[in-house]
Formats: structure tokens, sequence, C-alpha cells
């Protein structure tokens, strides 16, 4: 065989990568096959599909494989799919949103799981994968560092709906040097009749409010606005996992980062596909954007440097 130039020899060099994640990996190198990895999500229009867009690029990113996209309609064939996903090699599939965990649900084990892009999931001790709801370990560290004197931290739930998420919280605020007062509601009229004694009662000094993702206790509609108003006019800062209720009026949230959470789907699904068999059961988020309202920070005393406000990832009222 001839002698290649320095060109030819680079030139070379640049396709192999190509030509082994296309052709040799699998066998050569032990590493999953090109189409081994794929994604089942919603097929929604904007702006929501822009989230499902941003975790699908963080996975290609952790992956280094080319990862197979699939939209689920509302009426899919669910055995349909599986049967599509297998003539392409999938193997390990990453099901996003509630519509990908009803497609994933419905599979045979052969197809390997992991949930993402979901609050909470039927059967999550047997699922593996990651939750939206930030891990109440975050909050309350993230609590602390702002407002070290926060000594209580009160939260009406819904037992149904955030029971597993409260039980997090129990054991995260103890880490922190917190008592977490959770108040049980069974409704909205529950849940307002709680919200109201607990403010009645509650001091700005040593206490905070936390609004937690659930459907039952935090309506939108009429829990959100009536506890801000109720928040600022005693003075009690109220933290949440809502950007959009730190643009209302709340101190601050941690919410998604939707990049940084495909990648560490990612990693999931790699150790599912490389037969690891990480353990089951879904974790809460930890790949965390921050949202900070600077007015209301201003309203609680607390003062807050330029050089911090420009960590965090978005700033209400913007400037």
């Amino acid at each position: 065989m001839p002698d290649l130039d320095s060109s030819h020899r680079r030139s070379l060099l640049a396709v192999l990568p190509a030509l082994c994640t296309a052709l040799f990996c699998e066998r050569v190198l032990g590493a999953p096959a090109p189409e081994s990895l794929a994604v089942i999500y919603p097929d929604i229009g904007q702006p929501h599909r822009k989230i499902f867009t941003e975790i699908i690029e963080g996975i290609e990113e952790q992956a280094k494989l080319r990862v197979r996209g699939y939209p689920v309609a509302a009426n899919a064939d669910f055995a349909d799919l599986q049967a599509t996903l297998k003539r392409n090699g999938g193997k390990v599939v990453i099901a996003l949103g509630r519509q990908g965990l009803q497609a994933a649900s419905a599979f045979d084990g052969s197809t390997g799981v992991v949930v993402g892009g979901v609050s909470s999931a039927p059967d999550s001790e047997r699922l593996r994968g990651i939750t939206l709801l930030p891990d109440p370990a975050l909050l309350f560290s993230y609590l602390k560092s702002m407002m070290p004197h926060v000594r209580r931290v009160i939260v009406v739930y819904n037992p149904q709906a955030s029971g597993p998420m409260i039980k997090l919280a129990r054991e995260a605020a103890r880490g922190q040097g917190l008592e977490l007062v959770a108040h049980e509601a069974g409704d909205l009229a529950g849940a307002a009749r709680r919200y109201e004694s607990a403010l009645a009662s509650a001091d700005g000094r040593s206490d905070a409010l936390w609004l937690p993702p659930d459907p039952v206790t935090v309506d939108e509609q009429t829990i959100v606005p009536l506890v801000l108003k109720e928040s600022w006019n005693r003075s009690v800062p109220i933290f949440s996992s809502s950007i959009l209720h730190v643009k209302k009026g709340a101190l601050f949230a941690l919410y998604p980062n939707n990049f940084a959470l495909g990648r560490d789907l990612a990693t999931l699904a790699l150790g599912v596909l490389n037969g690891d068999n990480p353990r089951p059961g879904l974790t809460p988020l930890r790949a965390v954007r921050t949202a900070f309202n600077w007015r209301s920070a201003s309203h609680f005393g607390l003062s807050v440097a330029l050089g911090q406000q420009r960590t965090y990832d978005a700033i209400f009222p913007e400037p």
C-alpha cells in the first residue's frame, strides 16, 4: 500500500469518527449502535414543543450517538410504535412528557425505558427517570443561602398529588436545619383556608412559604394571586418551582434547565443500554435554573449585590 501524504492522512482521520459511529463502534469498541437510543415525545406545537427540543439536544450532546426522535400523537398506535423502534434498532427509549410516558408504558419488557419531562408517574417504583420537580434539598439550600435567618418553611399540599415529594422535603428540611410545617388540603376550598390560617400566624422574620408544583393546592387562577397578595402584605417571602410565580412576585424559583436535564437523562439511558441496570425510581430534578425578583427582595429587606444578581438566569421585573 503506498504511503499517504499528510493531506490524505488528515482527510482519512477526519472521516474515521463518522465511519466508526456508522459501522464499527458497536462491534470493535463495544459502544451502542447508532440508533439504539430513541426519544418519544408529545406531538404538540410551540411553545411547549421547544421544551422537548431542548431536552433532546441535551440528550444528543451527552450520548454522542445519533438519537432518533419520534413525536407521538394522541391517537398513536403504541404497539406499532414499538415495532417501528425495534426495526430501527431502538433498544432503549427516553419517554418525555405524559404522552411519551403513556406510549412507553404500553411497550413490552424488551425495550428499556427512561422517563423524563413529567411531574409524576404511575408505577414510579418500577420506572427509571427524572421528574420535573426540583429537588427540595436544592430549594431549601438556596433559601438558606439567601435568607439564613429563616427557620420554618410552610407548605400546603394535597397528599395524593404531592405525598412523596413532601416526604423528600421533610428529610431535606432537616438537613438544612429547617422545620417543615406541612398542612394537608383535599381540595381548593380547603387549600384556601389552610393558606389563610398559615399566613395569619406566620412571622416574616423566620418563616417562608413554599409553593410546590401541586395541582390541587397551587391553583394559578385562585390560590396564587391570593397568596402572593397576602405574603406581600405580611412580608412573608414566597419561593417556588415556577418562573411564572417569580414574575408575579415570588422571591425566587428553581425551574428546569431543559438542556442539562437531557444530558442527565442520556446518562441514565446509556447505563440501561450498557447493562448497568440503574436502580428503579424517579428522582427529583437537579438540573435547574434560577429566577429572582429583585423588587420582592427589596420589599423583604434583602440586599442582593449586582454581581450576585448576574448569576441568576432570569430576573424580574426585567431591567
